[in-house]
């Protein structure tokens, strides 16, 4: 397995700007805890988004970050548990030909991607990973 370590997909000529396109059901997390997404271990603090993603993944976001990348879908408001869209803020992506690992900034978790996954940077130390038949799905790129 590919293990990434200090990772910068800003100095990969493979990687790509891409944007998400995805409307998420979010609950509130009560307490700490940990979920375990098909990546790997998140965890999460209480007050953080805990996602399902429209291609039943689920993961979680810190609070946070949360409140900059998804807004509520109307009539919701903004901490309410229920529907969120993904603002269109563009992250860099790159596919990987053979299984991979990286460190998420939240929490210090490692994630694990397979063959044909993509990483996903979102800024400086802050990554994720999204399976291929997710990535097509979800993300467009725009350049």
């Amino acid at each position: 397995m590919l293990v990434l370590e200090n990772i910068d997909l800003t100095c990969d000529p493979r990687a790509a700007r891409y944007v998400k396109s995805e409307t998420v059901a979010v609950t509130f997390a009560r307490a700490d805890g940990e979920l375990i997404s098909l990546e790997g271990p998140n965890r999460f603090r209480a007050g953080d988004a805990l996602i399902s993603g429209a291609t039943g993944s689920r993961w979680s976001v810190a609070r946070e970050r949360f409140d900059a990348r998804y807004a509520p879908v109307a009539p919701l408001a903004a901490g309410q548990d229920g529907a969120y869209a993904a603002r269109p803020i563009p992250v860099l992506a790159r596919q990987f030909d053979q299984p991979f690992s990286a460190a998420r900034a939240a929490g210090g978790d490692v994630l694990t991607g397979n063959a044909g996954d993509w990483l996903l940077q979102y800024g400086p130390g802050d990554f994720g990973v999204a399976a291929h038949q997710r990535f097509v799905r979800i993300y467009r790129n725009i350049g």
